[in-house]
């Protein structure tokens, strides 16, 4: 089992950065691949980002693709999601997730994180 923390939410103006970090305990950092996922208002929680067990092959929805960044640190045992070229439409609860098989991953991971706001002023 794994417990995921997350921190660096915030409010940021249309076209700022964000950088929201996830401190994850418990079983082996190692095991498990790491993202993230955000709920907007009135909407269904989306997939957002996604990182390997090694670090590579970051995989991101569309509709941040070009703009946000994660990477995963083992020595620190986090995951990051940098975000730059805010837009309003990225406001939402952001989580961080985990799941020890990639194919599960993106259809609902087994541990959650509690979510960090984020809000994005036009």
């Amino acid at each position: 089992q794994v417990q995921l923390v997350e921190s660096g939410g915030g409010l940021v103006q249309a076209g700022g950065s964000l950088r929201l970090s996830c401190a994850a305990s418990g079983r082996t950092f190692r095991s498990y691949v790491l993202g993230w996922f955000r709920q907007a208002p009135g909407k269904e929680r989306e997939f957002v980002a996604v990182i390997s067990r090694s670090g590579g092959d970051p995989y991101y929805a569309d509709s941040v693709k070009g703009r946000f960044t994660i990477s995963r640190d083992a020595a620190k045992n986090t995951v990051d999601l940098q975000m730059n070229s805010l837009k309003p439409e990225d406001t939402a609860v952001y989580y961080c997730a985990a799941d020890s098989s990639l194919g599960v991953f993106r259809r609902g991971p087994a541990y959650w994180g509690q979510g960090t706001q984020v809000t994005v002023s036009s």
